[in-house]
């Protein structure tokens, strides 16, 4: 009696043998070729298997073997690496048969904190911690979970890390869908970093991009040697559709082996990585032509299908759209189902207030309106810094503030009020890799971190941890900070002051602005009377030898009613500072 084939799709490991299955709907002929049979093109043809695809088993075939697919079609032959491929040699060489069942995990079972909870460190692999001329790799990255742990944040979104043309690139450029970068050191590295980050008690949550595929490198470009209208063949729109800001290369959704694939790659992060949570890049373009106009509802259908299923089937995990339109039907489950999406706003809003080098002409109304946000409070992450926002020539932060002194009194004082802000308003708030030592470089795939900067501006470090300790609750005294309300209690365009509340249903804190060069006195509105501790003072000089060091006391609330508040309470705040304060016997 024959064996029952293999389920599942590309190269399959078995006892003694690898099936290998692959859509090729045009194809008169498949075979596979590779180190196993000698790169014959004729000794191991696929038969046909039902819907365009394509099924045989090789024996003496495994693990490590490298082989590619010979597809015929209208007599002419495309040797084609396989678009399921798991690992290749690199991105123009040759898929490398992997059992994605081997790695052992140790047991591992983390869960991803509630969402409100998360604090994430973005970061891009090939520069977080390499050497000029080294693209970085996955286990040198590693080599910094301690460092990452310390500073405090409890989740990490790598940029992507599918296989891209070159050893270099942000990742937004994916060659191959299924497969790790070659170069930072393929499946493996990928699995055991998770699993030591997971040990750090960090989750990891995944870029990947599903608005187009490459567009150099690509494989499935005319995979089986048929196209329409000189487009990109079965894998991709074959009219107008296709186009999109970073090549004729956008998925066609609309037909099933696409969604499929589509599907299939969002499951294997999370099924075979671990990963903790997706954030989809660019879903603007998922479910619009050009990113206003022409909607594609199939685009919106793929994303609703993939979030839907993962959140079934993993409801802790996250999922996270960089639309950058602040559309609710994004996180809206009859919409796309996405958990929370990146907020353009926020960080505009916020970049614009602390860059611009007039007191006067800085809007605490503005403010107000991204740090008093209402409505899911962990329905957008919030940020001052993110790949997009400082690549390509855009500054950082501090280079944005002061360009000829970057590391001076203004840069660092008003950088690390735009941190402070991320970190106190609802919303999960994120960092970009070197924010948090007031890197001033602007983000390029090719430079490295700067990580002498790490310790010459320690105590800025500390700062941070002390801001992302206190937004987890570590201490036990701000747990407001985690909480769903959001109140505004005292604003003063005048003086550049502005205060809110964040608040569980029993435990307060309050956050208090001075967006000014001078000090200032802050009357406010608080929820009870009695003693109120000071928990964190920006302007403190052990944060720097450049800050003032303003005295900023605790303070007793007063039975005075103000701002919708039973009780009042008056703080001193320093220049370009952000004050936390919760109740004293919390």
């Amino acid at each position: 009696m024959s064996q029952p084939r293999a389920t599942g799709m590309g190269s399959i490991p078995l006892e003694g043998r690898t099936a290998f299955r692959v859509w090729a709907p045009n194809a008169e002929r498949v075979a596979v070729t590779g180190s196993f049979n000698d790169w014959s093109t004729d000794r191991d043809v696929l038969e046909r298997d039902g819907g365009g695809h394509w099924y045989g088993e090789v024996e003496g075939a495994g693990p490590g073997d490298e082989y590619r697919y010979v597809i015929t079609t209208n007599g002419e032959q495309f040797h084609r690496i396989d678009p399921r491929a798991r690992a290749v040699t690199n991105s123009v060489g040759n898929g490398i048969i992997y059992n994605p069942n081997a790695f052992d995990w140790e047991g591992d079972s983390f869960t991803i904190p509630n969402h409100g909870e998360l604090v994430i460190y973005e970061t891009h692999i090939g520069s977080f911690v390499a050497e000029e001329g080294d693209p970085g790799d996955i286990s040198t990255m590693a080599s910094r979970l301690g460092y990452l742990k310390r500073l405090g944040i409890n989740a990490i979104e790598l940029m992507p890390v599918a296989e891209f043309a070159g050893d270099y690139s942000w990742g937004y450029n994916p060659a191959h869908p299924f497969t790790v970068e070659s170069s930072y050191g393929g499946p493996d590295h990928l699995k055991k970093f998770v699993r030591e980050a997971h040990k750090q008690g960090i989750a990891v949550i995944l870029d990947v991009v599903l608005n187009h595929f490459g567009p150099s490198d690509l494989s499935l470009w005319r995979f089986d040697g048929y196209s329409e209208n000189g487009k990109g063949g079965i894998y991709f729109y074959q009219d107008h559709r296709s186009q999109t800001p970073w090549g004729d290369t956008r998925p066609d959704y609309g037909r099933e082996e696409v969604r499929q694939y589509c599907r299939d790659n969002a499951r294997m992060w999370i099924e075979e990585y671990h990963m903790d949570g997706l954030r989809f890049d660019a879903t603007l373009y998922i479910r619009t032509v050009s990113g206003i106009g022409t909607e594609i509802p199939d685009g919106w259908a793929l994303m609703r299908d993939i979030n839907t299923a993962i959140r079934s089937e993993w409801p802790s995990r996250i999922l996270i759209a960089e639309d950058l339109k602040n559309d609710p039907a994004l996180t809206s489950t009859d919409g796309a189902a996405f958990n929370a999406q990146w907020d353009a706003g926020f960080v505009h809003t916020l970049r614009a207030l602390v860059t611009t080098p007039d007191d006067a002409a800085r809007s605490m109304q503005a403010l107000a309106g991204i740090a008093v946000a209402q409505g899911d409070p962990w329905g957008r992450v919030i940020y001052s810094e993110s790949h997009d926002e400082v690549a390509n020539g855009k500054l950082r932060v501090p280079q944005e503030i002061d360009g000829a002194n970057p590391s001076g009194w203004p840069a660092q004082k008003r950088a690390t009020l735009a941190t402070a802000i991320a970190l106190t308003s609802p919303g999960i708030p994120m960092l970009f890799q070197g924010q948090e030592f007031l890197e001033d470089e602007w983000f390029r795939d090719s430079v490295p971190l700067d990580w002498e900067r790490a310790e010459a501006f320690r105590d800025i470090v500390r700062l941070v941890r002390d801001l992302v300790v206190l937004r987890r609750n570590l201490t036990g005294t701000t747990a407001g900070l985690a909480g769903p309300h959001t109140a505004l209690v005292h604003l003063d365009d005048a003086a550049k002051t502005i205060a809110w509340l964040r608040s569980t249903d029993s435990e307060p804190v309050a956050v208090v602005v001075n967006a000014s060069t001078d000090a200032r006195d802050v009357t406010i509105g608080v929820p009870r009377p009695g003693r109120w501790a000071v928990r964190f003072n920006s302007d403190a000089s052990t944060y720097s030898s450049l800050f003032g060091g303003h005295t900023t006391l605790d303070v007793d609330a007063a039975n005075t009613p103000l701002n919708g508040q039973p009780a009042s309470a008056n703080i001193s705040v320093g220049p370009y500072t952000l004050v936390v304060l919760s109740p004293a016997d919390a």
